[in-house]
């Protein structure tokens, strides 16, 4: 199972990862990421790490768990 997780004590509400990974986060009415939390469609895996690595705040991260 891959996931996407978000760090909130890193997060700066930039928005950048809503607009590269609209699948799976949207925004709150401050800015702040939303994540749908269910696993990740294999499909998305690649957009979702590219969405962690442009993350200015480095607050998004892309696992796999058993």
């Amino acid at each position: 199972m891959t996931t996407i997780d978000l760090d909130w004590t890193r997060c700066d509400a930039h928005g950048l990862c809503s607009r590269l990974l609209p699948e799976k986060i949207t925004l709150d009415e401050w800015g702040f990421p939303i994540l749908d939390g269910r696993e990740l469609d294999p499909e998305l895996v690649r957009p979702a790490r590219a969405a962690a690595l442009a993350c200015p705040a480095l607050a998004l991260r892309v696992s796999r768990k058993a």
